[in-house]
């Protein structure tokens, strides 16, 4: 009555057991439904159901507890279509009332969700270990450029701890959007609209919306920032009246799609000959295009300052409407 009662909870798992003679062959299966054990019948070897690489696994280690007498546990992958299933697997050694050994019991239960949430958790610990490289890489040339074009250490504070909150801005979107990206109206918002006495009403987004890979996200944040800066300290953000117009559009040239952002001040200071650049020409020019592989170019017009950059289709996908 124990033994019917134990079973019959045994039923109600996703617990298989199973028993095999000292030739390995199966004596008697339950609750094998579902399991790797489900095309097996009594007399049975592994090899006669199982994928050979899965047979040869379960038969060796089988054969050891024989011998040894020891009771083991194993993972047990089995190839089923283009997918894997893992099983943990336990067997001991069976002896009559003698205490010889004639065979053995095993259980087995399914853990292929586990096995891929213990996956997907190495793919994650893996993707911050190398965006976090990625990260303080980015920091050290920021550091370095930042550094070469300042005077004096306040100077060097104020322009690095501006580019490390541009960083960390960018990061937050990323980082809201299990890292997807980030969609490039939002970063336009965030990176631009805080220098903006009247907001976004100086400011015309226009064209296509994108989702940028998280390392286009961070760069193309870091240039909306600079010339945000700037545009607040010198250029059309700086006085009454001054507008901004950022448009993004699809292009392909030469069998090459990419996305292409430009930058126009306009109704701002008129932009003096000897203007010094030094506010973000390495950043803009050098440092963001080639993080993303694309290109940029700069000019000071009279009129204001125009950005253009181009975005390899790489490192962006189109938004969902």
């Amino acid at each position: 009555m124990v033994a019917y009662k134990a079973l019959k909870a045994v039923a109600n798992t996703e617990m298989t057991l199973f028993a095999q003679d000292m030739d390995l062959r199966y004596l008697w299966l339950f609750n094998a439904q579902g399991s790797w054990l489900a095309d097996a019948r009594n007399g049975d070897c592994d090899q006669d159901f199982l994928p050979a690489p899965a047979a040869d696994k379960a038969k060796a280690i089988k054969a050891e507890t024989l011998k040894t007498g020891a009771p083991v546990r194993f993972e047990l992958p089995v190839a089923s279509g283009d997918t894997v299933r893992w099983f943990d697997v336990r067997v001991d050694v069976d002896r009559n009332d003698e205490g010889e050994v004639i065979g053995l019991i095993g259980t087995s239960v399914e853990i292929t969700d586990q096995k891929r949430r213990e996956d997907t958790l190495k793919t994650l610990l893996r993707e911050v270990s190398h965006r976090s490289k990625n990260l303080l890489a980015i920091i050290q040339s920021l550091a370095s450029q930042t550094a070469r074009h300042s005077v004096t250490v306040p100077e060097f504070l104020v322009r690095f701890r501006g580019r490390i909150q541009s960083l960390a801005s960018s990061q937050d979107i990323v980082t809201d959007t299990d890292w997807r990206g980030a969609d490039l109206f939002s970063l336009v918002t965030l990176q631009v609209e805080r220098y903006a006495p009247d907001g976004m009403e100086q400011i015309r987004f226009e064209g296509v919306d994108v989702y940028l890979t998280p390392t286009a996200a961070l760069h193309v944040g870091l240039a909306l920032h600079e010339l945000a800066v700037n545009a607040a300290s010198y250029g059309a953000l700086s006085v009454p009246g001054g507008r901004i117009e950022i448009v993004s559009r699809i292009e392909t040239r030469e069998g090459q799609t990419s996305l292409m952002l430009r930058w126009r001040e306009s109704n701002g200071p008129r932009v003096r000959v000897d203007y010094d650049p030094r506010f973000g020409t390495s950043t803009l020019e050098r440092i963001v295009p080639n993080s993303v592989g694309g290109e940029a170019a700069l000019e000071y017009r009279p009129d204001g300052i125009q950005y253009w950059l181009r975005v390899p289709r790489n490192q962006f996908e189109l938004v969902d409407n």
